[in-house]
């Protein structure tokens, strides 16, 4: 029998339609509290009856409109998270007293933009390190090119090549510690390895 109506068209390469009727129906616990702090927000008193309705309108909204799965690419290893985090107080303790004697004491020193490319491409991993890196006081960055996963790094010590390669060490350090603080499997495994091959060019200020 020939079909008269045709409702939708899809290419017979691609996966079949599994539409609003087949999702799963998950009860979200945090959208679900936070649905309810909206509604007794929206009603400018917080008492059980707001409450309770809130929490029924949360429910139901939940069901009515289930929200795909979205996986960010975020994992939490505690063991990780220790380290990072022990490390970066570290960090910003030594590096803190090695700029302040750089300034009342040592000569002054040339500066350099230096570009350090990463391990790991993904946004998450990208942002995390970026942000670790400019916690550190003597150096931050300053662009953060998403298509090379390159971070661009502005330096305070550049009169010496080993002090940028030590730079360069200093940020893939700090990259391996947040992926293994907040990374996939295969990201962890990534940063495992030996880093990439950096440019010696730099762009001095």
């Amino acid at each position: 029998m020939k079909r008269v109506i045709t409702l939708s068209f899809r290419h017979k390469g691609q996966p079949p339609y599994r539409g609003w009727a087949a999702r799963r129906r998950v009860l979200d616990i945090p959208l679900i509290a936070w649905l309810t702090l909206i509604w007794v927000l929206l009603w400018s008193g917080p008492n059980w009856a707001n409450v309770l309705t809130g929490v029924v309108v949360a429910i139901t909204v939940c069901l009515a409109f289930p929200l795909p799965r979205v996986d960010l690419g975020l994992r939490l290893h505690p063991w990780g998270i220790l380290v990072l985090g022990g490390s970066l107080l570290y960090d910003m303790y030594t590096s803190g007293v090695r700029v302040t004697r750089q300034i009342f004491v040592g000569h002054p020193h040339r500066a350099a933009v230096i570009a350090v490319p990463l391990r790991c491409r993904s946004d998450l991993m990208l942002a995390a390190t970026a942000v670790a890196v400019s916690n550190v006081p003597g150096g931050s960055v300053v662009e953060v090119r998403r298509a090379t996963a390159t971070v661009f790094l502005h330096v305070l010590d550049a009169d010496r090549p080993a002090a940028l390669d030590a730079a360069r060490r200093s940020v893939w350090r700090l990259e391996r510690l947040v992926v293994r603080a907040f990374g996939t499997p295969d990201e962890i495994a990534r940063v495992a390895g030996p880093p990439p091959i950096a440019h010696p060019g730099r762009h001095e200020t």
